[in-house]
């Protein structure tokens, strides 16, 4: 494995590099394919849940993917929405309800046990050497995430999704090692307007490049590239349209079923 310290050297001589070089920056995935539980294995269990951070465990994916936000009075719980309204027995938006009142909501299940959106620091400690966190970053405060982060001793077990410049300028400055993941910009078509993106823009993963040349010309540039997955009818078909795109990892609804079907693929 090549050093960082040579990286940087051999990019500065212009000496083609590995891939692995830079993707040795990510967390250690189990799964040569990387699996991303969307929102936790959410087949049984509510999502964004800490039961549904377990089933993620359980089914032996590498990564759950969890949504951050702020409550009123500033403490950090995972849920997708803005507001609670879709996935709970209550209503509002959550930057406008306090911890306490957050907490108080059930949220829906198919398993009939109760559930409540979890804090941050919940969510950190069950996967703690169990499964890494692949955080999407919707609305929060980057200095009290990398403190839960280090406090939980996860610094390497997280990988930062950014959903705006203004995240992405704010995490170089208070965690400047953590590896960070992006959209690739919808302007961005070719290889030189991508290879022009990376150079601004240090990320280790991109989530949405679908053509295979970008996907290579990503990977040579030592970033990786998932894909997201998920749908209704996602199986087999969507799953090897995607692989066959050179990806390195999937986020799915499903998986177990994914990981199955890899290890069936070898």
């Amino acid at each position: 494995m090549i050093s960082r310290q040579l990286f940087i050297l051999f990019t500065i001589l212009g000496v083609a590099v590995n891939a692995d070089a830079q993707l040795a920056k990510l967390p250690q995935s189990k799964n040569k394919t990387v699996v991303i539980a969307h929102r936790g294995n959410h087949t049984v269990v509510p999502e964004n849940t800490l039961a549904s951070c377990r089933e993620a465990i359980k089914c032996g994916a590498d990564y759950v993917e969890v949504d951050l936000r702020t409550t009123k009075d500033g403490k950090l719980v995972v849920l997708h929405d803005a507001k609670v309204d879709r996935t709970t027995n209550g209503t509002g938006r959550v930057a406008e309800m306090t911890l306490s009142e957050v907490r108080d909501l059930q949220v829906f299940n198919k398993n009939k046990k109760t559930h409540r959106i979890p804090e941050f620091h919940e969510v950190l400690a069950v996967c703690k050497g169990k499964i890494n966190i692949y955080l999407d970053f919707k609305e929060a405060n980057v200095e009290e995430a990398w403190k839960q982060i280090k406090a939980a001793g996860m610094e390497s077990q997280v990988v930062v999704y950014l959903n705006d410049e203004r995240q992405y300028r704010h995490w170089k400055e208070v965690a400047p090692a953590i590896p960070l993941m992006t959209s690739l910009p919808n302007h961005v078509t070719s290889k030189d307007g991508l290879l022009g993106f990376l150079k601004k823009t240090d990320v280790q993963v991109l989530d949405n490049v679908k053509n295979p040349e970008l996907v290579k010309a990503a990977n040579e540039q030592g970033v990786a590239v998932w894909l997201d997955v998920q749908s209704a009818t996602e199986g087999p078909v969507s799953w090897k349209e995607a692989l066959g795109k050179g990806v390195q990892g999937l986020q799915t609804d499903t998986p177990a079923h994914l990981i199955s079907f890899l290890k069936e693929q070898k």
